[in-house]
């Protein structure tokens, strides 16, 4: 039986957590090892069982009159950095303290200097082992406060761990998730401050004040958080991020979460992912009929480029997974590399990035290309590199869809060319542009008819039929006293035509594409916002925040 075959029988590991812990195991890190880290398994626990099994007695502390003379040679960087500690050496024996039993390496090196001995191992805890080498060897190379946190952080992950299976912090974070997801909430903000742990929510774009916690619970929160999402709960000083699968309020949402370092402690961002809330399908989003109609004219292209360009949180990637919903059929291979896979697609493969791993978009890409795909979906074009492979691989016979971060349709071609694509390339390979915002949906229970001032219809172009009475927000129960509730996209496509692309190819401005656009019939986004102002759909006030107008 191995050592992990034991931790399994003594019921510390199970076989589905050592599964989820192969992922994020360090390359010279014992699969054990990990599972404390993470805070699988207390160190305590993990001690008492390799003291079982390989018979190595468990130290808490240093023998009274400990001398550490004999080893005053050796180097402490190498002590603690290899968790190794010399206890005492004699005519025969060499003792060694140790976290890891298996640690074969540090022992042979420290056995280098002893020829001749028998090594004698014992264990201890990683916190003891780090806090003597400070104590009686030193590291001048290392800051007092930085070695004492070392210690303290070292210290603490059992105790975290303990912490975070309090029934009050347990309760509070159950909580938290519960109200988000029956609220409708999008993402779940933990934010240390001097005096409190503020909650917030955002629904529909916006921020809002959930609760103020006590300081006292933020380590225990933070925790909690880190082990449901199997990140490191003794990492405090780098930025860490996860992945939670949960069962909320009877469904199953993902949890995507993002942990920051901040002044007062860790600043926790959850993605809420609700799996059987979204609809991927292109009439619920709100497209007028006829860019409704141009937009599925433009995804069943057998070729080309299409974008969708807007800010973060637009919408971008529910439109295009909602594009590759459309067109998913049996005699098509469609491929996504994406940073993160937000949703899992039925039927189609999808490629997560992993940066840390060397798998970027540029790389993913190249192998995507070799798999015969009929479709490609680009998370994001961010640099040279990916754009280049993006166009070559709609020159030879693919449908790519991509996505950019510009201010309106028009932008996307002068951004790509910033990056370094060549005119004639983009000339040749772009079909469709299409840039997006999402604006908040009036509440139907609570949103009350106004004459609009004749002054602002003049300012908006809204001096016409149907555009006199409008609505706006008053606030109920309902929408939380928002006034809004839910969220609805407008649009500005851009079909790329012959005109178009003898524009591109002269290098002509992005108001000169949007003129010329605009001359064919497009429309630009503050359109299809006051088209919905009329419709009372959305308020005039709201179409003016995301567009600027």
């Amino acid at each position: 039986m191995s050592f992990l075959e034991l931790l399994n029988e003594k019921g510390l590991v199970s076989r589905k957590e050592i599964e989820r812990l192969v992922s994020v195991k360090r390359d010279d890190e014992p699969l054990y090892l990990t599972a404390v880290r993470m805070g699988a398994m207390s160190e305590d626990d993990y001690l008492q069982a390799a003291s079982d099994f390989f018979g190595h007695k468990v130290l808490v502390a240093l023998p009274d009159g400990y001398d550490p003379e004999p080893f005053a040679h050796l180097s402490p960087v190498f002590l603690e950095q290899r968790l190794v500690f010399p206890l005492a050496v004699s005519g025969d024996e060499l003792s060694l303290v140790v976290n890891d039993p298996l640690a074969i390496g540090a022992m042979s090196a420290l056995g280098y200097f002893f020829p001749g001995r028998r090594v004698v191992v014992h264990l201890a805890r990683e916190a003891h082992i780090r806090a003597w080498v400070r104590g009686f060897y030193g590291l001048d190379d290392v800051p007092a406060e930085d070695a004492g946190e070392d210690v303290t952080l070292a210290e603490d992950i059992a105790g975290l761990k303990d912490l975070a299976s309090e029934a009050p912090v347990i309760k509070a974070v159950n909580q938290i998730l519960t109200r988000a997801v029956e609220g409708g909430a999008s993402d779940i903000h933990i934010e240390p401050f001097a005096d409190r742990v503020q909650v917030r929510f955002r629904s529909d774009g916006l921020l809002y004040e959930h609760e103020a916690l006590p300081k006292g619970m933020l380590q225990g929160l933070t925790t909690r958080v880190k082990i449901m999402a199997q990140l490191d709960i003794s990492e405090r000083r780098l930025p860490q991020d996860g992945r939670i699968q949960i069962k909320v309020a009877g469904k199953n949402v993902d949890l995507r979460v993002s942990c920051l370092p901040v002044m007062y402690g860790e600043s926790i961002v959850l993605r809420i992912l609700d799996k059987q809330s979204i609809s991927f399908s292109l009439a619920t989003l709100g497209f007028p009929d006829r860019e409704l109609r141009k937009f599925e004219k433009l995804i069943r292209q057998p070729y080309g480029i299409i974008l969708v360009t807007g800010p973060t949180g637009s919408g971008k990637t529910t439109t295009l997974y909602s594009a590759l919903h459309d067109i998913n059929t049996p005699d098509r291979k469609i491929v996504t590399v994406e940073d993160p896979v937000e949703y899992e697609l039925d039927g189609i493969n999808q490629v997560q990035v992993n940066t840390t791993a060397g798998l970027t978009f540029a790389k993913g890409l190249r192998s995507i290309v070799r798999q015969d795909p009929d479709v490609i979906l680009i998370g994001e074009i961010r640099d040279s590199e990916t754009a280049e492979i993006a166009i070559q691989s709609a020159l030879t016979g693919h449908l790519v869809f991509s996505t950019l971060h510009t201010n309106n349709a028009a932008g996307a071609v002068a951004r790509l060319l910033e990056m370094g694509a060549q005119d004639y390339l983009l000339a040749s390979s772009i079909i469709g542009i299409m840039a997006q915002r999402l604006v908040r949906v009036l509440c139907p229970r609570c949103k009350e008819p106004y004459t609009m001032p004749q002054e602002l219809r003049e300012k908006y172009g809204l001096d016409d039929a149907g555009a006199e009475v409008v609505y706006r927000p008053k606030g109920c129960d309902a929408c939380s006293k928002t006034g809004y509730r839910g969220r609805m996209a407008i649009f500005e496509l851009l079909e790329v035509d012959d005109e178009i692309r003898e524009l591109m190819l002269l290098n002509k401005s992005s108001a000169a594409l949007t003129a010329a656009g605009v001359s064919k019939g497009m429309r630009l986004l503050r359109d299809d916002g006051f088209d919905k102002v009329r419709q009372g759909v959305t308020s005039l006030e709201e179409v003016i925040r995301v567009t600027g107008a």
